[in-house]
């Protein structure tokens, strides 16, 4: 049984980094992915698919969109709920993520935020934290959900209790399911084209502030 001691990593690289540059959060973020992947590339050995436990023609398509459906909807209701614990708003907006920056960036940011983002804390969190871990005990997979969830209060980093926690509980409900299901499944497929709409529906808002503002 392994320890997934690096599952804080990502926590700290965002608090360390984007207090620096919390309004260039997203070209932070980008940093911070490609160094998690450098770490994982070379902690997998060179083979970040038996990492992920990814094989070909394992998902079952009719599966796999109900899996993706279900994980934007608590996505979704975990934003709208940590709103209401949080602020007392329902639905509460958060505009810190989707602040306009400048249009190259944004562009890059659509181009690669997405991508890299998936590829790193999915494989963080459900190839190392829970299949490296060569463990069935559900401690794994919520010591992952946790760490997953917290990063978060991170990005943007802004020294304020309540937005920290706010961010953490959005996320907590999504990354508790998606690393419990992910457990039974160990097929990362369907959580990872989930995760990446997420984060391409996050930076094309960014882009449409830019452009707009």
């Amino acid at each position: 049984m392994k320890i997934p001691y690096l599952l804080p990593m990502r926590c700290l690289l965002l608090a360390i980094s984007v207090f620096f540059a919390s309004k260039w959060w997203t070209s932070v973020a980008i940093v911070c992915n490609l160094v998690t992947i450098a770490v994982l590339f070379f902690y997998s050995r060179k083979d970040y698919k038996s990492l992920l436990n990814y094989q070909k023609g394992k998902t079952n398509a009719p599966k796999a969109i109900i899996t993706v459906i279900i994980t934007l909807a608590v996505g979704m209701g975990g934003l709208y709920l940590a709103g209401l614990i949080c602020y007392g708003e329902f639905p509460y907006l958060d505009e810190t993520l989707v602040e306009p920056i400048p249009l190259w960036l944004a562009i890059i940011v659509l181009l690669f935020l997405p991508a890299t983002t998936t590829l790193a804390e999915d494989g963080l969190y459900l190839g190392y934290g829970i299949n490296a871990a060569e463990s069935d005990n559900i401690v794994y997979a919520f010591a992952a959900a946790f760490f997953y969830a917290l990063q978060h209060s991170f990005i943007p980093f802004l020294p304020d209790g309540i937005f920290m926690l706010y961010r953490f509980l959005s996320f907590l409900p999504l990354t508790t399911l998606i690393c419990l299901l992910y457990r039974k499944s160990k097929n990362p497929l369907p959580f990872m084209i989930s995760h990446f709409i997420l984060n391409v529906a996050t930076a094309v808002q960014i882009l449409i502030m830019t452009v707009l503002f």
